[in-house]
């Protein structure tokens, strides 16, 4: 055992000699020393200072560059004069939302809700324009003052004075004090501007306080809807919470609201570099309309268009039928202008003043022909529910399962391809709508209604459907049908079987 134990030792030995021999031999007589120094800064590492020198001056003069100079300066003037006018808008409320239970019955359940968006002041007496979008269903609205000297602004209370759905605009008043003063800025004439054309976006995104992004005008006359057409599209970053802020020229006056964002991600939207701004001109006759009669007013034909101005439906009763429109018509030109699209016409109608006469150059039956229309003002804004017997119909929530018809609002892809509407999501089989519409259905009216979101795609239809026999019209594939269906029936009739029998087929 203990000659094992002394063999073992040998070999060690042996080892440490060979290893410390080949390592004499490749490091040299100082190699210990280092070895023994690395062994030392492990145990207690020692830092050395660096040597360094920085450098003093800037690659160029401000005299080299006196133009950007100029420019920067002037950039930061403009935001110094634009900023005190744009305030935080904070609001609060609830929503219901509709609920199926196990048994496929709707409730509803109430929901808070919280939003923020962007506003400009635009009087001296504190009313401030911004998105419909922004304060639409809250119950409580609150406006901040921007920053002034490094101190918060200040927060008020605010109501809401009109607002003007289609173009996506309201009008809020702050409840300020008597020793506030407002910085309102002047509207600038959006006819003006031309693709090219810097711009800065104002706003507060994401509750971050008054910031600003520049630009420039990307194109003009760009649609998201046939309600929201002829907006300003932007490189100018809009990010969520820029809504309702202004969009200035090189004067500091506003040519736009901020309005929309194009993002493919309706989840986690974010700026991709198209932004959209409702043009300065509309939102200020809206701003007029609002503060003298409370509402908006537009002008109103009473047709439905196809693209290429091919007449679907002439409304009972309206400016287009007592002028003598007909369906299939095709209107070649309003009020002296040539007609290329449904869009145009109904902007060119919308902003005709009410009582105005005009000529239409109509394509009928293989020849032309001229009529006139006094053009009336639209009550679109009104969702009209026809009345209903107490008592002997269901409520909105039993009138909306009977029909067993989802829907969802276009996304904003669809909207780009000029879809206008909403979207069958969900048909269920023993419904009304069963075997009349189809999921992805495009809904585009109830009746001679045109509707724009699902909300008043429901109040519609629940309020007709009710007393009366409905139409809805709808694209299919491309194709433009209608579905018609039957009254829902009354409660005393809900015994007899024909009551629930299917009613025809969509037809074209």
């Amino acid at each position: 055992m203990q000659q094992g134990i002394r063999r073992l030792l040998a070999l060690a030995a042996v080892f440490a000699v060979a290893f410390g021999a080949v390592y004499l031999i490749r490091n040299g007589p100082h190699g210990f020393a280092r070895l023994w120094a690395g062994h030392k800064a492990d145990e207690s590492p020692e830092f050395r200072p660096e040597h360094y020198t920085l450098s003093d001056r800037a690659p160029l003069e401000l005299g080299e560059v006196g133009l950007l100079a100029r420019l920067d300066a002037e950039y930061i003037k403009l935001t110094g004069a634009v900023v005190p006018s744009v305030v935080s808008i904070d609001t609060t409320g609830t929503r219901e939302r509709r609920l199926f239970d196990g048994y496929g019955r709707m409730r509803y359940q109430a929901v808070p809700i919280q939003g923020q968006g962007s506003g400009v002041i635009v009087s001296h007496e504190g009313h401030v324009v911004t998105n419909y979008h922004v304060i639409d269903g809250q119950e409580k609205i609150q406006v901040t003052l921007p920053m002034v000297n490094g101190q918060p602004g200040k927060s008020f209370p605010a109501t809401l004075i009109g607002e003007d759905r289609l173009l996506d605009i309201a009008v809020i008043k702050i409840e300020g004090d008597d020793k506030t003063t407002f910085q309102p800025l002047k509207f600038g004439d959006s006819t003006q501007v031309r693709p090219g054309q810097n711009v800065f976006a104002i706003g507060n995104p994401f509750g971050l306080g008054e910031t600003i992004t520049r630009g420039i005008i990307s194109a003009v006359e760009r649609s998201l809807s046939d309600t929201q057409k002829d907006l300003f599209q932007t490189d100018a970053a809009i990010n969520p919470g820029n809504s309702g802020g202004p969009l200035v020229n090189l004067q500091g006056e506003i040519i736009g609201i901020n309005s929309a964002i194009f993002t493919p991600d309706r989840d986690k939207p974010g700026f991709q570099g198209v932004g959209f701004s409702i043009p300065s001109n509309d939102v200020k006759d809206t701003l007029h309309s609002i503060l003298e009669r409370g509402r908006p007013v537009r002008g109103y034909l009473g047709v439905r268009m196809l693209e290429g101005g091919v007449v679907v439906t002439v409304g009972p009763d309206s400016p287009a039928e007592k002028a003598g429109l007909k369906e299939n018509d095709v209107i070649l030109s309003y009020d002296g202008k040539q007609i290329r699209d449904a869009t145009q016409l109904i902007n060119l109608v919308q902003r005709t003043r009410v009582g105005q006469k005009v000529s239409l150059r109509v394509w009928r039956s293989g020849s032309e022909l001229t009529l006139e229309a006094t053009i009336a003002e639209s009550q679109t804004e009104t969702i009209q529910m026809p009345s209903i017997p107490q008592g002997k119909i269901r409520d909105t929530g039993e009138i909306l399962t009977a029909i067993g018809l989802d829907v969802r609002d276009l996304s904003p892809q669809e909207r780009l391809r000029g879809f206008n509407g909403v979207v069958a999501a969900r048909v269920r089989p023993e419904g009304l709508a069963g075997n009349r519409i189809r999921p992805g259905d495009v809904i585009f009216g109830v009746n001679e209604s045109a509707i724009s979101n699902s909300v008043e795609f429901y109040q519609f239809l629940a309020a007709s459907v009710a007393v009366q026999a409905t139409t809805v019209h709808l694209i299919r594939n491309g194709q433009p049908m209608r579905a018609n269906l039957p009254v829902l029936p009354r409660k005393e009739e809900e015994t007899q079987p024909e009551s629930a029998q299917p009613g025809p087929a969509p037809e074209r």
